[in-house]
């Protein structure tokens, strides 16, 4: 199956949202994109990697895949079976994390990121027979309000054993959902499936309400999901437990950082007596008491401007 690139996706700004799911280019600047996404809560582009990644991924993980378990509610999904700890497992994994675009797009959609960082890693595998799981928003894993149009967590999806579709399971998504506040139920119409090829790339916000899908066909429908939030937050999967040592030692420093051996500024994430968290890795960077010049330094003392607030609102 191919499915055709939609063309006029990208809307003057009065337009809020697209009523169904919008499919971009893999060339379309990331500005664009993240226009699309914030306009939309969501957004497909297409022909992003060769199919012949996926196939790596999937040789790479297939051990796991098989000995994964079935989930015990509704929104783990009885017929559905999840695996983590990709970053650690699958050398084609970190490569989709570390993917120039996904990067460029995470860095524009996530508000003030102060570092960005890996959340969650899990290949999503929807069995025939599965049932619709109940939508929801990634961003209420954290028991915090966030303020309308802040954007703590970006998410993508890709298409691993077969296309998406309606068929087999394709995500659910309710396009404009990020911008209406706590919902509890939705009407059919306004609930779209992210139908796409191998290779292509569904991202969606914390903030819009989503779904895994029903299966109604013969086989199964495996999907690489990845989550991405800001430095700050607590990170959905554990990528220091999920990851062990002696696998991460040997990882770059680059996947290191976005795994959460970082500093996104001077006041978190510090090692012992405030050394780099790198230096458990890199007895270089394990010099304590060591400060970056070139962190951001949101830690704003009495009388000073706060620094997540722009000028203009100050």
């Amino acid at each position: 199956m191919r499915l055709p690139t939609t063309h006029g996706c990208v809307l003057p700004r009065k337009v809020l949202f697209m009523p169904n799911l919008c499919h971009v280019s893999a060339g379309t600047p990331v500005e664009e994109i993240a226009r699309v996404i914030h306009r939309d809560g969501a957004v497909i582009v297409d022909d992003v990697v060769e199919p012949a990644l996926l196939d790596r991924l999937r040789a790479e993980m297939q051990p796991f895949i098989d000995a994964a378990s079935y989930g015990n509610s509704t929104i783990s999904g009885r017929a559905t079976r999840r695996i983590g700890g990709l970053a650690g497992r699958s050398s084609a994994a970190r490569d989709l994390m570390t993917h120039s675009l996904v990067r460029t797009v995470m860095q524009h959609v996530i508000t003030h990121p102060v570092g960005l960082q890996l959340s969650n890693t899990e290949i999503i595998t929807i069995d025939p027979g599965e049932v619709h799981q109940p939508l929801h928003r990634d961003q209420d894993i954290w028991p915090f309000p966030f303020p309308p149009g802040y954007e703590p967590l970006c998410s993508m999806m890709w298409p691993l054993n077969t296309d998406f579709t309606i068929q087999n399971g394709a995500t659910r998504v309710v396009p404009g959902s990020h911008k209406t506040g706590f919902r509890s139920s939705f009407r059919d119409e306004e609930i779209v499936q992210a139908e796409m090829t191998r290779g292509s790339v569904l991202f969606w916000t914390g903030s819009v309400y989503h779904s895994g899908a029903a299966n109604k066909s013969a086989t199964p429908r495996q999907g690489v999901m990845v989550s991405y939030s800001a430095g700050w937050l607590r990170q959905e999967e554990n990528q220091y437990l999920a990851v062990p040592h002696e696998i991460a030692r040997e990882l770059d420093d680059d996947l290191l950082r976005m795994m959460g051996y970082e500093r996104p500024n001077h006041s978190i994430g510090n090692g012992i007596d405030r050394s780099h968290p790198l230096g458990i890795f890199r007895p270089e960077l394990a010099k304590p008491n060591q400060n970056d010049r070139s962190l951001p330094n949101y830690f704003p003392y009495a009388g000073d401007v706060d620094p997540l607030v722009p000028a203009s609102q100050a």
